[in-house]
This record gives C-alpha cells, structure tokens and sequence, in this order.
C-alpha cells in the first residue's frame, strides 16, 4: 500500500490546524525576524543589518528591561513552583470529593481578566492611605510604605502581587500527578521505615520531573512575556523605569514611537532568551520516567 493511500487521510485532517499555524504563527515570526534588520516604521524602512541589536546592547533602558524581567522570572517561578507543589501534596490525603472542591476552588481565579486583577493588585499597594495595604499597615500603627510609588520597591510590589496569587493550573497538575504514582512504592518506604520527608525526596519529586518540567517551561514563559501588570500597576513601567520589562519595553517602542524594526529586535532577543531557558530546563529537568 503506497505511503499516500495509507497516511493520506491523516494529513487531511490536520491540514487546516497546519494552514493556521503557518498564517498565523510561522509567517508573522519570520516577518518579525526580517523587520528586525530593518530600521523600519509605519512609512517604510531600510535594511541596516544588525544594526538593531548593536543599539539594543549599547541602550541602558533595554538592558534594565532584561535584568528586571530575569529577576521577575527567577523569583516567580521558583514561587509558583514550589507553592503549587506544596499545595497538592497537603491535598492528597483529602477524600476524592474534597481534592475535587480544592482544585476547582484554587483553579476558578485563573479565569478572571488579567486586567481585572491587575487593577486590584494596584489599589491594594496605592501609595495614598486609602490603599489597602497601607489601611492594614496603619491598624497595626505602621507606616505607610510608597509601594508601586516607589523606584525603590514598584518591582517588589509587582513580584509580591504575582506570588501571592495561587497557582491554579499548577496545583491541578501536580495533584493529579502524584495522585498517579503507585501507592506500592510509598507501602515499601513505610516497611522501610521512611518518614514523610524521606518518602516526599525520594520518591514523590523524582517521579514528577516531567511535570515539574511542564510547568517550568510554561511558567517561564508566561513570566517572560509579563505585560498587563506592569502596564496597570505602575502606569507602564514606572516609576523611573524601575519596572519596565522587555515586552513593555516593545509595546511603547512599536506602539509609541512608532519603530518597528527596533521593536522587532527586542522581540527577537526575548524569543531567543525563551528559547535558550527552554533548552537548559529540557536538559536538566527532563526524565525517561512517567506515572
């Protein structure tokens, strides 16, 4: 039977998802990539080479952008991991109903707007006393700190904000990751005589790395692409530029100043960054053992 009779159906049926993504996705990458050579705005443009990126190494502002966005990265990430771990080990001893209740509980919050919740996070750390972390500061008769009005604290507030949100997807994973491992290797570590520490190192994080990796890999970047909260919470990276993120960084280059090529380039250097991270996790997290 020829190659075509036997798979001509299959490629048949993901053609219009092939005919999306290359439209869509593959084509607009490769344009980003080409306008990137180009010092281009909205008129037209001219091909410079690489001069973009030579400007983008010499510019302190974007420099900033890199080491707040690295900085907002490691911490949230480390957070939501380690959060969403810890809450799904403490909800496996729940009876099924219960673990269904929690992670329908802990994972509604992700359908919100982002907007919606950065303009929470914004009124809760408003400088001004009416801001609720100040109006609970000053119960305890303590002075009211600048927060998102500060270039001094403005990326800790925004870091603090991410954090403490729960990580709804996260928990759902693990939960139901750990709930997969077979409960013989945890009767075996009880005969041997392994408490809970022991049984949670060696036995639980080592059978989820490829669920750690999953949810390193998304996490990173969705936090490299961190926007809408910085744009709610300190007016655009504010203040002083003490929260400006590469893609804030690319929204005002294209969008208000209208120079796309260098625009470009900066998406250019954080899909490359993505990238990079992606392939380091890959090689240190990835694992041949699945449950």
């Amino acid at each position: 039977m020829s190659f075509a009779r036997r798979h001509g159906w299959s490629y048949f049926f993901i053609a219009p998802t092939t005919a999306f993504f290359v439209l869509f996705t593959l084509i607009p990458v490769i344009q980003a990539f080409a306008l990137s050579l180009q010092d281009a705005t909205i008129v037209g443009g001219t091909f410079t080479g690489f001069g973009n990126f030579v400007s983008l190494a010499r510019d302190p502002v974007f420099l900033e952008a890199v080491g707040h966005t690295i900085l907002y990265t490691l911490i949230v990430v480390a957070a939501q991991i380690a959060l969403a771990l810890i809450i799904a080990g403490l909800l496996q001893p729940l009876p099924t109903k219960g673990q269904a209740f929690y992670r329908a509980l802990f994972y509604l919050p992700l359908v919100n707007s982002a907007i919606l919740v950065a303009m929470a996070w914004r009124w809760i750390f408003n400088p001004n006393p009416f801001g609720l972390a100040n109006a609970l500061l000053a119960i305890f008769s303590l002075d009211p700190h600048p927060w998102i009005g500060s270039s001094d604290e403005a990326l800790a507030a925004v870091i603090l904000s991410t954090v403490l949100i729960i990580p709804g997807g996260g928990v759902v994973l693990y939960s139901a990751a750990i709930g997969g491992i077979p409960r013989e290797l945890y009767e075996a570590a009880d005969v041997e005589g392994a408490g809970w520490y022991a049984r949670w190192r060696h036995i639980t994080i080592p059978l989820l790395r490829s669920t750690t990796l999953y949810l390193t890999v998304v996490y990173t970047i969705l936090a490299f692409q961190v926007f809408e909260r910085v744009y709610i919470m300190t007016n655009g990276g504010g203040p002083n530029n003490a929260t400006i993120t590469i893609v804030q960084l690319i929204y005002s280059t294209a969008f208000q100043f209208g120079r796309y090529g260098l625009a470009s380039a900066q998406a250019v250097v954080l899909f490359v960054m993505a990238v990079v991270v992606a392939v380091v996790q890959f090689r240190w997290l990835r694992s041949d053992v699945e449950y």
